[in-house]
């Protein structure tokens, strides 16, 4: 089951620090491993949008999250032009 919650955390981020403003995580289990991915919507310092992705044990992002800028995730829904499956599976195409 997805989770949503609203925080004022602070993180690092390549472009400093950022406000957490949104997040889904999302339970996951590997074998007996268990952790969660998560997805926030970040707040950088100057205002501007962030996207992060991660996974989390105990709640702590681990093994080097992946952040990107809402410019950068605008230029990936338009690379997945012709990755139709990978634009299914992130629900970034056509309409979904």
């Amino acid at each position: 089951m997805a989770t949503k919650a609203d925080t004022n955390a602070r993180v690092g981020t390549a472009w400093g620090q950022a406000t957490v403003v949104e997040e889904v995580s999302l339970p996951q289990r590997a074998g007996e491993k268990r952790f969660a991915t998560v997805v926030q919507l970040l707040e950088g310092e100057k205002g501007e949008a962030l996207v992060r992705f991660a996974y989390t044990t105990d709640g702590v992002a681990r093994r080097g999250p992946v952040t990107l800028r809402a410019r950068d995730v605008a230029r990936l829904h338009a690379a997945l032009g012709d990755r139709e499956r990978l634009a299914a599976a992130l629900r970034l195409g056509s309409g979904t």
